[in-house]
């Protein structure tokens, strides 16, 4: 941009200079727009040199714009003709080298004079309409008014209602540039348009698969609404069909012209609880096709100036082109949100080591949703993983990147993957998606037998605990890079879970914003926590539906803490909460195995007698069958030392440990084979069966179904 100089010799950082640098970058910024220029130029005009000097500059660079750094009055440039002239002027061809197809120049006047002149280098053939000048003639008004009062020079004259109309005009621009929504644009119409032109009511319709649906109004009531939406049939002969077809607007300034023009459908446009005496139909038009109409209508009768007819043509031009790139908008916005409910969870297992209950918040601002995500996955031994992430960045792909990684979580989380493990494997995944690809994660195993949790996270925010006695924490440690950026292996954190505690995950959506940073939300998260009383008096565990209850409203008591004004956050956030229940001792049964082949037969005589005692005697045969099998297994293909552990709970576990790290698999013997169908065996016994690994041994399981009535006997017990 070239140095800024105005008449008089004020310092740059003066007042006058900063209002008169904000007046013309906001009116370069709106004509460029309406226009669909290049750019555009404001050149101020100096009487004692009777020059015309560069002063601001939109989306032109600085070298093509230098060649009209200063214009006299008498040169042909178009900035200087348009002044000379007093009209605009209209110049085809590139007069800066810049692929401009030509110039529009409007001189600036003002109450005392010339005071410049604002020019918009055009894009493309054809060049603004009458409707897009009429715009530049405009903001030229409001323009030259504003410089005058930034100078010191205040008009000769008060402001009459065109000029107060044309300010709004410009503003009702600038809203109808920050629009995202549909509901946005209606809102920019409402506060900008319905009190400058003294309307009462206001509707407005999106054409669409012909028909037209009101997204809209003011100042009417709903029953009378109906009368102006529906198919083209519905609604022939009235004024919008003419508006759709023709594209230009009526004016109708009385119930006469209603009358004499639309004889057949007078009465259902007067009719009813709310008539009006006098409207405006305006066509929104945007890529040279009707894409709604707007309808401005009046109490009394009214009649509408050509300044009126101009002005209010020209806004709804405007008001097309935003409600056209809103109506995508809020289409691709409706399609990724859609696209996101589907990839998440619909409902939460209610498991007998946890229950818990979730949040998802998409952005109440922002351009489309984003890639949170969470889950509860039952593993083996009543244990349950819970896990929740944050694609970076917003929009489908995201979206779809999230449901890639919650369908690999659950692949590998089947596998009995340790935390770090199952991450390691994540980044891998991300890494693969391209260097713009990253995500942050928590994945947590809680043990409802050790009464421990354990979980890695990458570059996520660390779960909080809250304890039976109310005790709230969250542990301090330093997250390893998020996935896509780290370099495994992941740290694994573990801590002690008190039987009926709280783990409490979220994403940084949650406690980070604009206002605050994810420190201060992490303490408010913990203080909220703190004052919700989740202790056991909330949460007995006595009732599962009453847990349920308790755990869906703390969440929305987080939430509303948290985020108490969700339409103005830029982020997604998500919400887990899992209230444990350790696994009475009483229903765990642990024993040592000989190192031998006598350790099959042992392992019957055990499973023989704890299944009498639990009062399971009905599974005895068949867990006597899985155990013999599972342990000759390991003694054919692995070594000691073994261990039998079983497990009760809405089903009975059967675990056998040793000391290989060897993987079991599923052999498809043939008929003249003498071995090879043990686990073909276990598999046509079992719920389901797997293996998982620890540090130094192995663990081999099965899981039952207990018959029902016996299931609900254990659960209450439980």
């Amino acid at each position: 941009m070239c140095p800024n100089r105005l008449q008089g010799a004020e310092s740059e950082s003066s007042p006058a200079v900063g209002a008169r640098a904000t007046t013309l970058a906001f009116a370069l910024r709106q004509a460029v727009a309406s226009a669909g220029g290049l750019g555009g130029l404001v050149h101020l005009w100096d009487p004692g040199t009777a020059r015309l000097t560069l002063d601001a500059v939109d989306g032109i660079a600085a070298g093509a714009a230098r060649a009209w750094a200063e214009l006299r009055e008498e040169q042909d440039a178009p900035p200087a003709r348009a002044l000379r002239r007093g009209v605009l002027v209209r110049v085809d061809g590139d007069c800066l080298g810049t692929g401009a197809t030509g110039t529009v120049a409007v001189p600036l006047v003002g109450t005392a004079g010339p005071v410049g002149a604002l020019s918009v280098l055009l894009a493309g053939p054809g060049g603004p309409d009458d409707v897009q000048l009429s715009f530049l003639h405009a903001v030229a008004s409001w323009t030259a008014e504003r410089l005058e009062r930034s100078a010191g020079r205040p008009p000769r004259r008060e402001p009459g209602p065109g000029h107060e109309r044309t300010v709004r005009a410009v503003e009702l621009t600038a809203a109808l540039a920050e629009a995202v929504t549909v509901q946005d644009v209606v809102r920019a119409v409402a506060e900008h348009v319905l009190s400058p032109f003294g309307a009462d009511g206001l509707i407005v319709s999106i054409y669409e698969d012909g028909r037209l649906t009101r997204v809209g109004e003011v100042g009417y009531p709903l029953d009378y609404l109906k009368r102006f939406e529906g198919s083209l049939n519905a609604i022939a002969g009235m004024p919008v069909t003419d508006v759709l077809r023709t594209r230009r607007p009526q004016f109708l300034e009385s119930p006469a012209q209603i009358y004499e023009r639309y004889p057949a459908v007078t009465d259902k446009i007067m009719m009813g609880t709310s008539p009006k005496m006098a409207w405006a139909f305006l066509p929104l038009v945007a890529s040279g096709r009707a894409v709604g109409v707007s309808i401005l209508s009046y109490n009394k009768p009214r009649v509408f100036s050509e300044e009126d007819r101009t002005l209010l043509t020209a806004l709804s031009a405007l008001v097309g082109q935003a409600l056209e790139r809103a109506r995508l908008y809020d289409l691709e916005h409706a399609l990724a949100q859609e696209l996101q409910s589907a990839l998440l969870p619909q409902t939460l297992p209610r498991l007998p080591a946890a229950v818990a209950a979730a949040r998802y918040l998409p952005a109440g601002r922002g351009e489309q949703v984003g890639g949170d995500w969470f889950d509860v996955i039952p593993l083996s031994a009543d244990r349950i993983a819970m896990v929740i992430g944050d694609v970076m960045g917003h929009g489908i792909a995201e979206a779809a990147t999230m449901g890639r990684l919650r369908t690999a979580v659950r692949t590998l989380a089947d596998l009995d993957m340790a935390p770090d493990e199952l991450l390691g494997h994540l980044n891998d995944l991300v890494s693969e998606l391209g260097e713009d690809f990253y995500a942050t994660c928590l994945y947590a195993v809680y043990d409802p037998v050790g009464r421990s949790c354990s979980y890695s996270l990458a570059g996520h925010p660390p779960p909080v605990f809250v304890y039976p006695d109310g005790t709230v924490h969250s542990p301090v440690l330093s997250p390893d890079p998020p996935l896509g950026a780290a370099t495994p292996p992941f740290a694994v954190h573990e801590l002690p879970v008190p039987d009926g505690s709280l783990v409490v995950l979220c994403t940084d959506g949650l406690i980070e914003s604009a206002v605050q940073d994810a420190e201060q939300g992490l303490s408010q998260l913990l203080r909220v926590l703190s004052e919700a009383a989740v202790g056991p008096a909330r949460f007995s565990g006595a009732d599962q539906e009453e847990d349920v209850r308790g755990i869906e409203e703390l969440c929305d008591t987080v939430v509303t803490a948290l985020l108490p004004d969700r339409g103005q956050t830029t982020d997604d956030a998500a919400l887990l909460i899992a209230h444990t229940r350790a696994m009475p001792a009483d229903d765990v049964a642990s024993f040592g195995l000989a190192d031998d082949p006598r350790a099959a037969g042992q392992a019957r005589e055990i499973v023989r007698d704890q299944l009498s005692h639990w009062g399971l005697d009905d599974l005895s045969m068949t867990t006597e069958l899985l155990v013999s099998e599972l342990v000759g297994n390991v003694i054919r293909h692995g070594k000691g030392p073994m261990r039998l552990r079983l497990l009760r709970s809405r089903i009975l576990t059967c675990e056998v440990y040793d000391g290989s790290l060897s993987t079991p698999r599923i052999r498809h013997a043939t008929y003249t084979d003498e071995g090879g169908r043990g686990l073909q065996l276990v598999a046509a016994l079992s719920r389901r069966w797997g293996a998982r690994y620890l540090r130094d041994a192995k663990c081999i399981w099965t899981e039952q179904d207990i018959p029902n009535g016996i299931a609900e006997r254990v659960g209450t017990a439980s």
